[in-house]
């Protein structure tokens, strides 16, 4: 099976070399990698690892943290692997079926960001309505989101009172950003963490940015 495991590690050369041999030891196949974030010493990486049928992610967390001065952030259950390229190929694909694109663009958003679920809203009277939704994207006709307008990519607190009670209890992590205009939203989900670290925000804006002109195109 295989598990997304999000470290925090210091970037120094060797660094994750030590990780990865760690996680060799206890029998884990790594099968990608991506640099999250790097600021002041310290880098985000996400790994991609496979365990031998049998073995507790758990596993994961003590192997790593083994490590001198490495912390683990989560661990999650984690189908396909990495791929950094997968930006361009769905602006391609909302390009080709702009007619469909909002909702290819709402499908694709999970696997790029490492998301649980996306959906974009849009204005309707006082509250929200779901204009598109990925397939397990929570079944919400329409949200109450005090932040609307909104008018720059953001992570959500959790814990707010307009936060659905079920999103609450998942320890649902929550991130969104403008798609073309701030009353149009696009927001991510992650149940169970981990926390959207600056420059994946910064990736979703960027992101949405190009889809919006696609889409006006």
């Amino acid at each position: 099976m295989s598990f997304l495991i999000r470290v925090q590690l210091p970037d120094v050369p060797g660094a994750l070399g030590a990780v990865a041999t760690a996680l060799g030891e206890i029998g884990a196949d790594i099968l990608s990698v991506d640099v999250v974030e790097r600021s002041d010493g310290t880098a985000i990486d996400d790994l991609v690892v496979e365990l031998p049928k049998g073995r507790l992610p758990d596993v994961l967390i003590t192997a790593a943290e083994s490590v001198k001065d490495v912390e683990v952030d989560a661990v999650r259950p984690y189908a396909g692997v990495l791929d950094t390229h997968r930006e361009l190929e769905l602006v391609e694909e909302v390009a080709a079926q702009p007619d469909q694109g909002l909702a290819i663009f709402t499908e694709g958003v999970p696997r790029i960001i490492r998301a649980g679920w996306a959906m974009v809203v849009g204005p309707e009277d006082r509250a929200a309505k779901t204009v598109s939704a990925s397939t397990a994207a929570p079944q919400l006709k329409t949200l109450d989101l005090p932040f609307l307008p909104l008018s720059r990519a953001t992570v959500l607190d959790g814990e707010e009172d307009w936060v659905p009670e079920t999103w609450k209890e998942l320890g649902t992590e929550l991130a969104a950003t403008p798609l073309g205009k701030p009353e149009r939203v696009l927001l991510v989900g992650r149940p169970g963490g981990p926390q959207f670290r600056a420059a994946e925000v910064a990736r979703l804006a960027h992101l949405a940015g190009i889809i919006a002109v696609v889409l006006s195109g």
